[in-house]
């Protein structure tokens, strides 16, 4: 392959590749059932925090 053929296919394929999967991830908190998880990971960082007092 040369330095052309790959450059169009970033500029072109690449580009709605890489797009789609920025999106994917982006909606994947909001799907529907995601709610419980999400809380779960905004509050994952005050687990065990007694513990780390005594």
């Amino acid at each position: 392959m040369s330095y052309d053929t790959l450059r169009h296919f970033a500029d072109s394929w690449g580009l709605v590749v890489m797009t789609l999967v920025f999106v994917t991830l982006a909606a994947w908190p909001f799907l529907p059932g995601s709610a419980r998880g999400n809380a779960r990971a905004a509050t994952s960082i005050f687990e065990d925090e007694d513990a780390r007092d005594g």
